[in-house]
């Protein structure tokens, strides 16, 4: 087995923080929380055009973090690694306290996460 050097860990670190670092790609993760989705009904979800919302993706699906499946006529996408919302979910509560300690209204602060966990 090849030994990997720190320097490519970081490098994919920054590479899988890089794709998470789009607010609409993260919408699109929280949106697969509960069952896959396809295009159209992501795009609604988040807001955007099919257009945009495929080549966010493929942004996401070429770092692994989703999958695309076919089903039928459609190509239903998941998270590929369940473990990336549970990191999402650990940002979202350091957000949460930031906010808290920045004065921004407690109760905004405190609904941040369980919002984006429930969507």
């Amino acid at each position: 087995m090849e030994k990997v050097s720190r320097d490519e860990v970081f490098r994919l670190h920054a590479q899988i923080c890089k794709a998470l670092a789009d607010p609409s790609r993260l919408w699109i993760i929280v949106e697969l929380r509960q069952r896959p989705r396809t295009v159209g009904e992501l795009s609604r979800a988040i807001g955007a055009s099919q257009p945009m919302t495929s080549r966010h993706l493929g942004v996401l699906r070429e770092k692994g973090i989703v999958r695309a499946e076919r089903d039928g006529s459609f190509v239903r996408y998941s998270v590929t690694d369940r473990r990336v919302l549970t990191a999402i979910d650990l940002l979202l509560d350091v957000l949460a306290a930031q906010l808290a300690r920045q004065g921004a209204r407690s109760s905004a602060a405190r609904r941040l996460r369980p919002a984006l966990r429930s969507a």
